[in-house]
């Protein structure tokens, strides 16, 4: 399987709208003056030589999950691909949600992800709350246009009177207030001389269109919060509806990507840009707003509030815990850009809404890790396993590939001795039927090392099996001419118990047992999967080193790294990211 890097570009209905306005001509005379701004400022700019201009905008209040690595990479992916650039813009207009930890969880998060917000020219790194300014501007435009009011309506006077889906809505009172009074109402409301609620700005369209969201849309609400970046410089905020559309506007976004639940929304978008270009704030070509289907994955809830609720009940140990479908977790859990990056890819892109199952992000995970990953033996359920034959005190190096898919990677050695330690499930004093492994009289390969015969176990008080005892058979050394003198059916892996590295190593599994935990009315922690996550003391092949996010396939048991925060050298922390298959079939 080829890297995501090398994958050809997978076609969808994105490419052809944007292959036809590259056509068409549609933005080639777009102006850009280097910087955002409303039309006074790209008036001065020069034709853009950014063929297109997406944006990947998240709110910081909270983690970037699995599903919005599906929006990086198709807005950043989609700007490479066309010659063209992808801003990062913080959608920060709700200041009781936000934080600097977020931003800064983001910026990290997009950039391991592999994709860069900067060119040579630009640094394309912005903030709708830099903005405010302006929006502040565009609304005084549109009042004294008569295309926006200040209403004096509660929220739920408000709601009564929008209307249904079946019936049209009433007119607020304050409809035709002189665009004088609403101007000084606005300003008021900027000074900070009205509580909360108390007053709204409404664009004036239509309260009897079928589409709700035209029925005179609220711009600004009252919000006397502190902002992680303005302070309390403002106490006024944009609603997303309203600042979405501008921010695209003075950025020069050519097309805006956004999910299905948006699509209502457009006919929105589109009223306010044609407003303000008409009053003379934007320029023209405008942005325009494209859906696709949102990622729905089996096995994991992702909305930020249900996150949030995880993390702060303690059911999880915090944003980056790796069962978390948060990009700070799976990092964590051991998952790789690449890897994500391929999983992106092969979901593609459409408008119809479907759930992807999990073992599709594991797949390809394993799909990018098997080429590259070192290997290594690790025993997880240690059983001590004696050669009662072999020499006390002796031991000799066994060899294996470090990568059989990459024979240059060349060859690791660890010691082979008397004492070994092997998997517990890999002995049974009474096997089961076409159980091969290590049972009293049955003979097996340990591999990369010699074949032995069982000749039974030694027991404690309790009855629990503490050791096995078997006799080597010294010429059938693997790399050697005896290696294939004796035929048998059984393999089992092993360390050397004076060599090995001991390790904690966490056994990591999906945080829900429902595959669609917060689906209806469900109560998704009723789903929670007790067994998650449970820490094991194992031991790892001699020379392991578990340097923070190290990885390898443990040979047998699956994919592991080496805990980003907790892991040394000295005291190895690795967690299992992935098994070998799909244990969930």
């Amino acid at each position: 399987m080829t890297s995501s890097s090398s994958t050809p570009p997978v076609s969808n209905f994105l490419r052809t709208i944007i292959d036809q306005d590259l056509a068409n001509g549609t933005y080639a005379q777009k102006r850009w003056a280097g910087k955002p701004g409303p039309a006074s400022v790209q008036a001065h700019g020069a034709v853009d030589a950014a063929r297109i201009r997406t944006r990947f905008p998240p709110e910081p209040n909270g983690y970037l999950h699995i599903g919005h690595a599906k929006s990086i990479c198709l807005n950043f992916g989609l700007a490479r691909d066309y010659g063209g650039v992808c801003h990062l813009r913080f959608d920060d207009t709700n200041p009781e949600k936000e934080e600097d930890e977020y931003v800064k969880a983001i910026i990290e998060t997009v950039r391991w992800l592999g994709f860069s917000w900067e060119t040579p020219e630009e640094d394309n790194l912005y903030f709708a709350s830099d903005y405010f300014g302006y929006m502040y501007e565009f609304a005084q435009a549109l009042i004294r246009s008569g295309d926006a009011y200040v209403d004096e309506q509660n929220a739920e006077q408000m709601r009564a009177t929008r209307g249904t889906l079946t019936e049209k809505g009433t007119n607020s009172p304050w409809r035709d207030r002189p665009a004088a009074e609403s101007l000084a109402l606005l300003e008021e409301m900027r000074a900070g001389k009205h509580p909360d609620g108390s007053l709204v700005l409404r664009a004036k369209i239509d309260m009897g269109s079928p589409n709700m969201n035209m029925r005179d849309p609220a711009l600004y609400r009252i919000r006397h919060a502190e902002h992680h970046r303005t302070g309390n410089a403002w106490c006024i905020y944009p609603m997303y509806t309203w600042a979405h559309p501008v921010e695209d506007a003075l950025e020069g976004i050519t097309h805006s990507l956004c999910t299905l639940e948006f699509e209502d929304q457009r006919p929105f978008y589109d009223w306010i840009l044609n407003k303000l270009a008409e009053l003379g704030q934007l320029s023209r070509p405008l942005p325009h707003q494209y859906e696709f289907s949102r990622l729905n994955l089996s096995y994991v809830v992702t909305s930020k509030r249900k996150l949030l609720e995880l993390v702060r009940e303690g059911h999880v140990a915090g944003w980056d815990d790796p069962r978390l479908p948060t990009l700070a977790g799976l990092r964590r859990r051991g998952y790789t850009p690449a890897a994500i990056r391929l999983f992106c890819e092969r979901l593609g892109v459409s408008k119809a809404d479907s759930r992807i199952d999990y073992s599709v992000l594991e797949q390809a995970l394993r799909d990018t890790l098997d080429p590259i990953a070192e290997r290594r033996v690790a025993v997880l359920d240690p059983l001590k396993l004696v050669i009662t034959n072999y020499p006390e005190g002796q031991s000799e190096l066994c060899h294996a590939p470090a990568n059989p898919h990459q024979p240059e990677a060349g060859t690791r050695e660890f010691p082979f001795a008397r004492e070994l330690w092997i998997e517990r499930d890999d002995f049974q004093e009474v096997p089961a039927k076409k159980y091969f492994r290590l049972f009293p009289g049955n003979t097996v390969r340990l591999k990369y090392g010699y074949i032995v015969t069982c000749t039974g176990c030694v027991k404690d008080e309790n009855g629990r099996i503490t050791e096995v005892h078997a006799e080597y058979l010294p010429e059938t050394k693997s790399g050697t001419p005896g290696a294939d003198a004796v035929k048998v059916k059984g393999t089992i892996t092993w360390v050397s118990a004076a060599h090995a590295v001991p390790a904690e190593i966490r056994l990591y599994d999906r945080l829900f047992s429902d595959p669609h935990p917060d689906a209806g009315d469900k109560n998704f922690l009723e789903a929670l999967n007790p067994n998650s996550y449970h820490a094991v003391q194992g031991w790892l092949e001699p020379g392991t080193q578990a340097d923070p996010e190290a990885s390898w396939q443990f040979e047998r048991l699956g994919y592991f790294v080496a805990d980003l925060i907790d892991s040394t050298r000295d005291k190895p922390v690795v967690n299992r990211t992935v098994t070998l298959k799909d244990a969930w079939i």
